[in-house]
């Protein structure tokens, strides 16, 4: 026979080896509106003044009072802030129209597209006329996928911007 295993570390006692229930949450027993226990009586604004009330003009905010633990009276400091960078984002033109800033009329556009015959399609028809297939070699200049795309102004039609797919 062997011998029961031992208690759930923690248990000293239990016969069900589980933990034991953590006790009931206290400091309820206070009053609404009273401050917790081991707060200032006012933490915010000037001594004496009504909670929620800003403190007036050129007079110093207290965090706590004086004579409290924490209490700090600092003058004469110089809070210096410094400014993040501007993010510049770089725009890819692709194949599809690309909402941006035209830099000829100053419009904010999306752009119109439309395809051109570039140096890939002529690279192509080429490769297609060496391997023998010279009926196929004038099928890149029917597909769009080959054709460079030139973005422009829908607004004062010049060009914004060229996808060249070499």
């Amino acid at each position: 026979m062997s011998a029961p295993p031992p208690p759930y570390p923690g248990t000293k006692g239990q016969e069900s080896g589980y933990p034991a229930q953590p006790p009931p949450p206290q400091g309820y027993a206070q009053p609404y509106g009273a401050p917790p226990q081991g707060y200032p009586a006012q933490p915010y604004g000037q001594p004496g003044q009504p909670y929620g009330q800003p403190a007036p003009y050129g007079q110093p905010v207290y965090l706590s009072h004086p004579g409290q633990p924490g209490y700090s009276q600092q003058q004469g400091q110089t809070t210096v802030v410094v400014a993040q960078p501007a993010v510049t984002v770089v725009q890819q033109f692709r194949e599809s129209p690309v909402h941006t800033r035209c830099p000829h009329c100053q419009a904010e556009v999306v752009t119109a597209t439309q395809y051109e015959t570039g140096t890939f399609t002529w690279i192509i028809c080429l490769v297609l006329c060496i391997v023998g297939c010279i009926p196929c070699c004038v099928i890149p200049f029917c597909v769009d996928g080959c054709k460079d795309v030139i973005h422009t102004c829908p607004n004062c039609h010049q060009s914004v911007s060229r996808y060249s797919r070499m």
